[in-house]
This record gives structure tokens, sequence and C-alpha cells, in this order.
């Protein structure tokens, strides 16, 4: 049975939500993403200082054109002034929820005192989160980590102070900032939040299949999951769990015909979004993606990453997909 989500005044379509992943999370993708059972697609990762949204990067982040509600951006930044101006500037340009982000482990942007680097600083993150509130009449969220190292595991005690400053739901991966991505993801942490707060908990990291996906919530008795890399190169992951939530029995794996389909059709999407020069690059991670368990090899990956015209990269996936057409279906 499936949970029903809810952020402030917004009811999910579904409790799966697209986790927030830089350079991954385009509107292209978030697009894709909630046609196949997403309920929510978060945005990439826009940085709280204004005076650097004139770049091509923080323009691309911040257009939502066409995008189905609610519309969730996610600002970074250290500084509660200026998140909270980043708040306001992007409610006006038209989010519905705004995401805090101190989740991201990233060195990049720990080093500058924002993301998960913050937990470390309880005092700054609650003047933080105070501002973010007190700037918007809309739902403000808050994404984390367990905590700063496994020494200290403070999500539980941000938890709180959240929930006291008016934040509308939580999102917390399951490790910490010193972890990254490496090791398992580990839900006890999430389970406890969950167990101290009244405001919805989406539980994150390594949610890569559908019983993982049952497992998860079950255990954490989370409202929801927030799915990032399990996601790239496989969209209908949303509605393979969904099925298997609402079932117990699995979906059948895409036939090779629809993911021809889909990767086509996020390729002519990535072109016409960034334009022919960037939709080139950006559309090589993405199929590096979808075929990484088909081209072990990475023949045709290295072949179609020396390709530098997008009509070249149309034709070269036609090609590749025509050589697969003897019945099988695409593995996952």
């Amino acid at each position: 049975m499936l949970p029903t989500a809810k952020i402030g005044p917004y009811t999910l379509p579904s409790p799966l939500i697209v986790a927030p992943m830089a350079g991954v999370t385009d509107r292209p993708f978030r697009l894709l993403c909630r046609r196949m059972g997403a309920g929510l697609a978060v945005s990439e990762m826009v940085i709280a200082d204004s005076k650097l949204w004139h770049t091509r990067k923080s323009k691309t982040r911040m257009n939502h054109e066409g995008e189905p509600e609610p519309r969730s951006v996610q600002i970074a930044g250290g500084d509660p002034e200026m998140l909270a101006n980043a708040a306001r500037l992007n409610a006006e340009f038209g989010a519905q929820i705004i995401d805090i982000n101190m989740g991201c482990p990233a060195k990049k942007v720990c080093n500058k005192a924002a993301g998960s680097a913050l937990m470390k600083d309880e005092a700054l993150v609650r003047d933080i989160l105070k501002a973010v509130v007190a700037a918007v009449d809309i739902p403000v969220t808050l994404k984390m980590r367990t905590g700063w190292d496994r020494e200290h595991r403070n999500a539980p005690l941000i938890a709180r102070m959240a929930e006291d400053a008016g934040i509308q739901a939580l999102a917390i991966h399951g490790r910490t900032r010193a972890d990254a991505y490496k090791g398992e993801a580990e839900y006890d942490t999430i389970a406890d939040v969950k167990s101290r707060v009244s405001i919805p908990v989406f539980a994150n990291g390594d949610i890569n299949s559908p019983e993982q996906a049952q497992h998860v919530l079950k255990f954490t008795g989370a409202d929801g999951l927030l799915i990032g890399r399990g996601a790239q190169g496989r969209p209908w992951i949303f509605r393979e769990i969904l099925h298997f939530l609402e079932t117990g029995r699995h979906l059948a794996e895409p036939p090779v015909d629809e993911v021809e389909q889909v990767l086509s059709e996020h390729l002519d999407a990535l072109h016409r979004f960034y334009g022919e020069t960037m939709g080139v690059r950006i559309a090589r991670k993405h199929v590096g993606w979808y075929l990484q368990s088909h081209d072990e090899e990475k023949q045709f990956r290295k072949r179609f990453n020396a390709i530098d015209d997008a009509m070249a990269q149309k034709d070269s996936i036609q090609q590749y997909f025509a050589g697969l057409r003897n019945g099988e279906v695409f593995a996952a």
C-alpha cells in the first residue's frame, strides 16, 4: 500500500521524489521522471548568491517552464540573509516549495560552509531555517544527512530544530557528510528522526530497487522516498517501485523499443533545452547510464562520446538499438 505524501498544502501524486542532483536533475530529466511516476522532482542546487544568477548554468537551473505543480527549488549557501533573499526571489519566479540544501557532501560546497558542512554549526542552522521560513509564504523543506561524521549523527537534533522553525518536510540521506557516497546507507537514524517529529520525513540513499524501496519505507516509517542515482539511466524505476508497492509483483522490464524511445526523446529534450553544443555534451553521460548494462566494455560509449553533432548522436542511438532487436528485454 502506498503512503500518502504531503508537503504543506500539496498532496503529491506519488510518495516518490526525484532527489536533487547537480548536473543531472535538469528540466528535461525532471519532466521525464514525473512522467514515469515521480510525485515531485526537486531542481538542481541553485547557489544562494543572486549576483551569480546571470550565468548560463544558473539560468538553466532556474528554468521550470512547463513543469507540473508543485515546483520545488533547492537553494544552497551558508548565509541566512542571502538564503532568505534567494528563497524570496525564487518564489517570485514561480517556485512553490523551497528546499534548503544541507545534504551535499561535495568539497567545493562544504569548503564554503554550505551543504552538509552546515550540520557542524547548529546555531547557524537554526538561524538559516528561521530566516528562510520567515522570508516566504510557501512551504520550506530541508534536505540533510545523518550528521557530520559517524561520531556526530545530529540529524535528530536538527530535525526537531527544523520543525520548531516551521520547516514543513525533511529529507534525510542515510550517510554522514564524512561518508560521502561510500559504503552502504543506514536507515536507523532516519527511523529515529521519524519517531521524534510530526512533519513528513522522506528517506534517501541506496534506493535502487522495488524491494529496497519497500524495505526502507517499512523500516523507517518514512512518508516517502527520495531516489537519486537509482534513476540515472533508469527513469522507469519510479513506476516499477509504485507497481511493486501497490501489487507486490514486479513490473516487466521495459522492452528495447520503449527504452530506445525514452532515450531518444531524452536526447531531443537535452538538445532543445541546452542548444546543440551543450546538449550534445550533456547527453553523453545520460547515454552512458542508459547503456551501462548492455555496453559493459564501453565500446559504443567511446564512439558515442566522440560525436559532436546532435543528429549524428540520434542516428548512432538508432543504429545501436537496431542491433538489440532480437526479442530480449533491456536489462536493468
